[in-house]
C-alpha cells in the first residue's frame, strides 16, 4: 500500500532553479530517512542528498552548495530546492523513503532537463 510519488521536474535554462517534491504515503511506520538519487543516461544511479527525521542532512559533492533537501514530517513529503542548475544535472531523480519497519520505497522518478 505504500506510494512515494514525486513531483516538479521539468525543462529549465542553465543557471535555473527547480524544487521537487516527494511524498509518501500508504504506511502506519514511522518514516526514518528520506533521500534524492539521480540517473542520467548511460550513467549509474548515484545519491544526490538525503535527511533524517532529525533533520540531519548530507549533500554529494556535485550538489553542494547548489541544492537542499528538506522534509516535512508530519506530511512524509521530502524537498530538493536546485539552485545554479547545469546541463550536468540532467537526470531521472528519485526520491526513496526508508520506513523504521517496512524498509525502503522508490518513487517513480521524475525528469530534470537543463538546456545550456
Amino acid at each position: 500500500q505504500v506510494q512515494v510519488v514525486e513531483s516538479g521536474g521539468g525543462l529549465v535554462q542553465a543557471g535555473g532553479s527547480l524544487r521537487l517534491s516527494c511524498a509518501a504515503s500508504g504506511s502506519t511506520f514511522r518514516v526514518n530517512y528520506m533521500g534524492w538519487y539521480r540517473q542520467a543516461p548511460g550513467k549509474q544511479r548515484e545519491l544526490v542528498a538525503v535527511i533524517s527525521s532529525a533533520g540531519r542532512t548530507n549533500y554529494a559533492d556535485f550538489v553542494k552548495g547548489r541544492s537542499t533537501i528538506s522534509r516535512d514530517n508530519a506530511k512524509n513529503t521530502v524537498y530538493l530546492q536546485m539552485n545554479s542548475l547545469k546541463p550536468e544535472d540532467t537526470a531521472v531523480y528519485y526520491c526513496y523513503t526508508d520506513y523504521e519497519i517496512g524498509g525502503r520505497y522508490w518513487g517513480q522518478g521524475t525528469q530534470v532537463t537543463v538546456s545550456s
